[in-house]
């Protein structure tokens, strides 16, 4: 990893740990890459998912960050409205203050959040690795979250331009 890498947290929120395929082993996963990413002083930047109304409106026990990966002082959250991260946020301008291009990019839902954010990263000019076992989804009334994710995980691998594109890697790979 670049000195010049981030771990983006998108929507580990409450509702999702508790109802998405293998949401506390997620979780679990996560907690263990940002361990290692603060050892090595790579920065976190957590991205939630807001609502004006159910499972993710502002201040409900839902739609907290799981208290598994809680933010530590000075990590920026950044709140968000859409399933683009970069769409009405701060987020491109938290990356550039830190000179961030590379993104290691884990969370959830995988067919929303986590698509979304990985393509606008890539025609941003970032560099992305999607942690394969490190975002997740519910099923669907098509297909199970396990279907999701596989697919994703093959649909986005090499997806990009001439100078970035997306690398999908597993958990135990990276920070080593």
């Amino acid at each position: 990893m670049s000195k010049n890498t981030a771990l983006l947290i998108v929507d580990v929120q409450a509702f999702l740990v508790e109802n998405a395929f293998q949401g506390h082993a997620l979780a679990e996963r996560i907690k263990t890459l940002g361990t290692r990413a603060r050892e090595l002083q790579i920065p976190i930047i957590y991205i939630q998912h807001c609502e004006n109304e159910g499972e993710f409106e502002i201040g409900t026990p839902t739609w907290e960050i799981h208290h598994t990966i809680s933010p530590n002082e000075g990590e920026p959250v950044i709140r968000k409205y859409s399933c683009d991260s970069f769409l009405d946020t701060s987020l491109k301008e938290e990356l550039d203050a830190r000179e961030i291009n590379h993104l290691v990019i884990v969370g959830m839902q995988t067919e929303y959040c986590i698509d979304t954010t990985s393509r606008r990263a890539i025609s941003l000019g970032y560099q992305v690795t999607l942690v394969g076992d490190c975002h997740s989804t519910l099923n669907n009334r098509v297909l199970k979250a396990e279907q999701i994710i596989d697919h994703h995980n093959t649909v986005l691998h090499g997806f990009g331009t001439a100078t970035n594109g997306i690398v999908v890697k597993s958990s135990d790979t990276l920070f080593i």
